[in-house]
C-alpha cells in the first residue's frame, strides 16, 4: 500500500505535533492492596499519583482473554498478544486460538506444513518438542494430545515426545500429573500399534526454552538430549524421571536438569536422526526461536551441534515473520496489517521506540504486527539497551529501567520525535522469579523511570500515556476461590510466578493534554486494543474506522 492509503483526517478538536510519551509497564496489573501486591508494597509515588485522576484520566482496561484475541477470559494475557493489541488497534485471533481453530476444523492436517512433515511418517520417526503444560501461555497439553491422535491416524508409526516441564505458568509440581496424562495417551497409541513414547525432558528455564539469545547453553542442553540422546540423567519413564529429579534439594519444575529415556540396554529411545520429522508444538514464539534456528540453519555457530540431522522441521506456528523461521509451520499467523505505527509514520509522526533486550521485540516487532524493521527508516529509530545476561533477574531487579528512562528523557528533550514509546520490563521479568522482595525493588525502579519520562514531558509541554500489557507483579500468591492465599503442606504460601487475569491501568496527562480530554464513560469493557485509537487521537488525528474505538472524548469546558 502506498503512503496515500494511510492518510488520516485531522482530529477536529485535538492539536497535532505534541510530543507523546507512550509507556508500557510490563506485568503491571491492578489488584487488591495486600502484602503480596508488590506494586502496592513498593514505593511508587508517580504511578500512585495518577489514580487521583480517576475516572477522567485514569481507568482500567482488559489485557487478557478475548480482549487480546485469546480463546476464553480464563486465558492470561501475555506480552506478545498484549503488544499486538496495543499496536494493531484491533483484536486478532491469537496463537492458542488460531491453533484451536485449526485443530477443531481438522484444517491443520490438510495444510502444507503437516503434509510436509507427513513425508517422514512411512519410514521415520515424528518428534514433538515443547512445553508439557496446560498453562496456555506457550502451549497446551490438549493441543499436543490432538496432534498425537491426528498424526497417528494419518500414518505416523513411530512417535517420540520431548517434554519440557513448566512450573512457571502453572503450579510447581504439576508436571507429574501432566506426564501421567501424556503416558496414558501414549499407552493407548501403543495398543493401536503405534510405537509412541517420551524420549527426553528437562525444565523449561534450564533446557531449550531460552529467548533473545540470552544463554545458548540452555538450548544446547536440550539439543544434546533431544537430538544426540545424551543427558546426565537416564530413566525408563518420564514419570519416574520427574519424580526422581524433583526429589533433589531445591528442585523445581522450571529448572529440572535434562534427562533421556532409555531402553533395557541403556540406549536412548529417541534421538533425532536423518529423515525424521520434528514439530515444536509451542504456539508462542519467543522461547522457540533459538531452538528453531538450531534445527533449521545449516550455517550455525552458537554451539557445537555435533550432528546436524537432515530433518523435516515445522513449528506449530511461524515464530519469526521477518526471519521466515521456521520456513514450515502447521498454522498460519494472524495477518496484522495497517498497525498504528505504520499509520503514524505515514502521517508525519516521527517515532522512537526503546526497551532493553528482553522486551525490545515487544515494543517493535510485536507492536508492529509481527514484523521486524522500520516502516520508514527516515521517520523512526529503535534502540535496544542490552539486558543483564547470565544472572536471574531477581539478582539485579532494577534491570535497565533507569537506563530506559534516561534514554527516553534525552530523546524527548531533543524534540526530534513526536512519539517516544518504551517498555519497562521489571514487573514482569522479576515477578516471574517469584521473589517478592526483589519484585518490590523492581516496581520502585520502574516508577522512578516513569518519573524521569514525565519530568521530560513536563519540560517540552507534551502528553503522557502510561499503561501495561498484562498483570504479574500485583499478585504474587496463589489464591483459593475466595481469594485467600493458598498454603502448602508446611504452611508456607504458594508463590505465583505467572501472569494474572487482572485489569491493567491506563492514564493520560501532561501539560500538552487539551483541557477537555477525558476518558469516555460508555466503554466500560475497553481493552488494550482501544489504546491505539486513543494515541492516534492524541497525535491530533482521527483513527481508522475499523479500529477499536478510542477511550477518550473531548468535552467543551
Amino acid at each position: 500500500m502506498g503512503s496515500e492509503a494511510f492518510k488520516l483526517k485531522d482530529h477536529p478538536k485535538l492539536p497535532k505535533d505534541k510530543i507523546i510519551a507512550l509507556v508500557v509497564l510490563d506485568g503491571w496489573g491492578e489488584a487488591n492492596p495486600d502484602q503480596y501486591n508488590c506494586i502496592h508494597v513498593a514505593e511508587t509515588p508517580t504511578m500512585d499519583s495518577l489514580k487521583k485522576g480517576a475516572p477522567d484520566r485514569w481507568r482500567l482496561v482488559k489485557a487478557h482473554g478475548k480482549a487480546v484475541g485469546l480463546p476464553t477470559d480464563d486465558d492470561m494475557g501475555n506480552s506478545e498478544v498484549g503488544h499486538n493489541a496495543l499496536g494493531a488497534g484491533r483484536i486478532y485471533a491469537q496463537g492458542a486460538q488460531l491453533v484451536d481453530l485449526a485443530l477443531e476444523s481438522g484444517k491443520i492436517f490438510d495444510d502444507e506444513g503437516f503434509n510436509y512433515i507427513k513425508q517422514s511418517f512411512a519410514s521415520n520417526t515424528l518428534h514433538l518438542i515443547g512445553l508439557m503444560s496446560d498453562g496456555g501461555v506457550h502451549s497446551r497439553l490438549d493441543q499436543l494430545q490432538l496432534l498425537l491422535k491426528g498424526a497417528a491416524e494419518r500414518g505416523a508409526k513411530k512417535i517420540r515426545v520431548h517434554v519440557l516441564t513448566d512450573g512457571r505458568d502453572v503450579l510447581d509440581g504439576s508436571s507429574v500429573g501432566f506426564a501421567e496424562t501424556l503416558e496414558n495417551d501414549l499407552a493407548k497409541l501403543r495398543d493401536k500399534g503405534v510405537d509412541a513414547q517420551v524420549a527426553s525432558g528437562g525444565g523449561r528455564m534450564y533446557v531449550t526454552m531460552d529467548r533473545y539469545d540470552n544463554d545458548w547453553n540452555v538450548v544446547k542442553r536440550g539439543w544434546d538430549a533431544q537430538v544426540l540422546g545424551e543427558a546426565p540423567h537416564k530413566f525408563k519413564s518420564v514419570v519416574e524421571a520427574i519424580k526422581t529429579l524433583r526429589a533433589e534439594p531445591k528442585a523445581n519444575d522450571q529448572f529440572l536438569p535434562p534427562f533421556v529415556i532409555v531402553d533395557d540396554q541403556g540406549k536412548a529411545v529417541g534421538p533425532i536422526v536423518d529423515g525424521d520429522a520434528v514439530v515444536t508444538f509451542n504456539f508462542r514464539a519467543d522461547r522457540m526461536v533459538m531452538l528453531a534456528k538450531a534445527l533449521e540453519y545449516e550455517d550455525f555457530d552458537k554451539f557445537d551441534r555435533v550432528r546436524f540431522p537432515k530433518i523435516r522441521y515445522a513449528g506449530m506456528l511461524q515464530y519469526d515473520g521477518e526471519l521466515k523461521l521456521p520456513s514450515h509451520y502447521l498454522v498460519s499467523p494472524p495477518e496484522i496489517e495497517r498497525t498504528s505505527g505504520e499509520f503514524l509514520v505515514h502521517n508525519g509522526v516521527r517515532t522512537f521506540a526503546c526497551s532493553e533486550t528482553v522486551k525490545f521485540g515487544h515494543v517493535t516487532f510485536f507492536w508492529n504486527g509481527n514484523r521486524s524493521g522500520y516502516f520508514r527508516a527516515d521517520m523512526e529509530e529503535y534502540v535496544e539497551i542490552p539486558s543483564d545476561s547470565g544472572i536471574p533477574f531477581n539478582v539485579k531487579p532494577k534491570m535497565k529501567a533507569l537506563e530506559i528512562g534516561e534514554k527516553a528523557r534525552d530523546v524527548i528533550l531533543s524534540r526530534k520525535f513526536h512519539q517516544v514509546r518504551v517498555n519497562i520490563p521489571n514487573g514482569d521479568m522479576v515477578g516471574h522469579t517469584g521473589d517478592i522482595e526483589a519484585t518490590i525493588v523492581s516496581c520502585k525502579a520502574a516508577d522512578e523511570a516513569v518519573k524521569m519520562i514525565f519530568d521530560a514531558i513536563e519540560q517540552v509541554g507534551g502528553i503522557y500515556v502510561v499503561t501495561a500489557d498484562h498483570g504479574n507483579a500485583e499478585d504474587m500468591v496463589k489464591r483459593d476461590k475466595k481469594g485467600e492465599p493458598i498454603l502448602d503442606k508446611s504452611g508456607n504460601i504458594q508463590i505465583l510466578t505467572s501472569h494474572t487475569l487482572q485489569l491493567v491501568p491506563i492514564a493520560i496527562g501532561g501539560p500538552g493534554l487539551a483541557p477537555g480530554v477525558r476518558f469516555r464513560k460508555d466503554l466500560p469493557e475497553g481493552g488494550l486494543a482501544n489504546v491505539a485509537a486513543t494515541v492516534i487521537n492524541l497525535h491530533g488525528l482521527e483513527a481508522p474506522s475499523d479500529y477499536e474505538p478510542s477511550l477518550i472524548e473531548v468535552v467543551d469546558n
